[in-house]
């Protein structure tokens, strides 16, 4: 069985068809999926999700990309996660890609969101783009390592794989790994412990070959874990193995 360690069932493109997604998950033995959370306006219905349906889970955090809004302080952020389905916080981080000029707003964001992890004793869910050493700066300053999580949608290097490793991270692989300009994604994939990888979607973006280019969805995660067995030369269900318990080892509040 395979999990899909982070989409946005929420979204309008897979909310809209939810019980057909949801099918297909079974079809494709992707047996549970974490709802992750990008604004607290639109977490009640991300928590919705979970509540819902025994094999989802859901997080609570605010994306760095989200700009002009309330900030989210570490104990109002700890208080939402005090409930039976909601295992993470996040998705948070640093994204220098997409905003430029004065980001000092995002890093303290950042810092809210370790806290409220050491406040409530769940792990984070990382969102890093053009941003690494900032990234791992923050989490080091902050011991993010006193609680772990995830370095989401992972495109970085070996080197920043490693560093965060260390600080008690795992790394999530996405579609990316099989698109094959991603040389040094699959590189990561191929030179990391087994026991340090989580697959994943993003969906609705980000889908895998042979779908890239359409709407992604948490059925689409087996790509992923075959793309990482070819690059591995092991059997397909050695990753999804792997992968499912690497989740429950992470997330655990999370119930089979």
């Amino acid at each position: 069985m395979f999990i899909d360690s982070h989409c946005h069932l929420d979204f309008p493109d897979l909310s809209s068809n939810l019980d057909e997604v949801l099918g297909k998950m079974r079809e494709n033995q992707v047996s549970h999926a974490l709802c992750i959370s990008v604004n607290l306006e639109d977490f009640p219905r991300v928590r919705a999700l979970a509540e819902a349906h025994p094999n989802l889970f859901a997080s609570v955090g605010v994306h760095p990309d989200y700009e002009n809004l309330t900030e989210p302080q570490a104990a109002h952020l700890a208080s939402l996660a005090d409930h039976p389905k909601v295992i993470a916080i996040g998705e948070t981080g640093l994204d220098y890609f997409r905003l430029k000029g004065d980001l000092e707003w995002q890093r303290e964001r950042f810092r809210q969101h370790i806290r409220a992890a050491r406040q409530c004793g769940k792990p984070l869910i990382v969102h890093t783009r053009a941003a690494a050493e900032d990234t791992l700066r923050i989490m080091a300053e902050e011991g993010a390592d006193k609680v772990g999580g995830v370095m989401h949608c992972f495109t970085e290097s070996w080197d920043v794989a490693q560093r965060a490793i260390e600080m008690n991270f795992y790394i999530s692989f996405s579609g990316i790994v099989t698109f094959k300009n991603a040389v040094a994604l699959k590189d990561v994939a191929t030179r990391i412990e087994l026991g340090k990888a989580l697959i994943e979607t993003d969906s609705p973006y980000l889908a895998p070959v042979p779908h890239r280019g359409k709407t992604n969805q948490p059925a689409f995660v087996r790509y992923v874990a075959e793309e990482i067995a070819t690059l591995r030369g092991i059997a397909v269900h050695e990753v999804a193995e792997a992968t499912s318990t690497n989740f429950f080892n992470l997330f655990k509040a999370a119930k089979i």
